[in-house]
């Protein structure tokens, strides 16, 4: 029996872009309704574009979740950048997401450190999509609780800067505003057949997924301690005959001093963290699952082109 298209069907990839912490992943996570970028109170912790599927009334609209953009340092940096760059200029549609607060915060007295170099970061994206001639969709994210003309004031300033086609004001926290955005969103898809099958949430390799999801745990159990120095790389993934999986990781730090921090007193950290990644895991993959973590430490892993590959960063930037 052949199945019958949908011609008014439409599907296309949307990137989000914006400093670290502007609150992409909890954007990408609303939008999707399901859990596909992992959400840290740290910034920078979405390393590689996930693709998270949304959809809209007969849209399918494929969202790349990219890492923040920031002024890079080291390679592992530039490959994040490069990558967030790279999932903008391959989307059909782009949205630049900016912490209001933040910028706000930024302008005035009361701005921290963080706020600061987070608007340094916004003025640096303008200032790259200036010269690309590339319009935008501006989306004020975190206005709970903001004055409207606060918001209003804010919104005229950026779009004096001639990047961006309209804008939203959202909270991707509480909902406020996303449905109009991602209404918009489909409009601005491509007719064609869907990408992807229909009960389908994200496009990304499972052992990827898994490591993310230890990774999370690390930084939740540990992100006064630990700063960005850890990395989980899955190292085996298995399905085993009784249909359960059996899952090892290796937890990597940089430096000797930081093992005890993530294996905890008598190994209580480390069991936490294996604890709450393997019940993520398991309402997941919908099956029991057999986890295993490793702590080594690596100075180098930074450099580990396997760990690159895992991400699908490139490498040599």
């Amino acid at each position: 029996m052949t199945e019958t298209l949908n011609p008014n069907q439409r599907a296309g990839f949307a990137a989000i872009i914006g400093a670290p912490n502007a609150g992409k992943s909890t954007l990408v996570n609303r939008l999707t309704g399901s859990k596909v970028s992992i959400v840290t109170q740290k910034v920078q912790t979405t390393r590689f574009p996930v693709r998270g599927i949304a959809i809209e009334g007969d849209a399918q609209i494929v969202l790349v979740d990219t890492p923040g953009i920031f002024t890079p340092r080291r390679r592992l940096d530039r490959a994040m950048v490069a990558s967030a760059w790279g999932g903008a200029q391959d989307a059909d549609v782009v949205v630049h997401l900016i912490d209001a607060q933040s910028h706000i915060d930024a302008e005035g007295r009361e701005g921290t450190a963080a706020d600061r170099r987070s608007a340094e970061d916004t003025e640096t994206i303008i200032a790259n999509l200036q010269s690309t001639g590339t319009k935008v969709i501006l989306a004020l994210n975190k206005i709970d609780g903001m004055r409207r003309d606060t918001l209003l004031a804010l919104s005229s300033r950026l779009f004096e800067t001639g990047v961006y086609e309209e804008v939203y004001m959202i909270s991707a926290l509480s909902g406020d505003g996303v449905d109009d955005l991602k209404q918009r969103l489909a409009r601005s898809m491509p007719a064609g057949p869907w990408l992807y099958p229909e009960d389908q949430s994200a496009d990304v390799p499972v052992r990827v997924l898994a490591a993310e999801i230890t990774r999370e745990k690390v930084y939740l159990r540990v992100h006064e301690e630990l700063p960005y120095s850890a990395a989980v790389e899955t190292t085996a993934f298995d399905e085993k005959s009784d249909g359960s999986a059996r899952i090892e990781q290796t937890i990597y730090v940089e430096r000797e001093s930081q093992r005890p921090i993530v294996l905890g007193k008598g190994g209580q950290t480390l069991k936490w963290i294996g604890q709450k990644s393997r019940e993520e895991l398991i309402e997941l993959l919908d099956r029991p699952v057999h986890l295993f973590l490793t702590v080594k430490v690596d100075p180098k892993w930074q450099d580990s082109r396997a760990l690159y590959a895992q991400f699908g960063l490139e490498f040599d930037v």
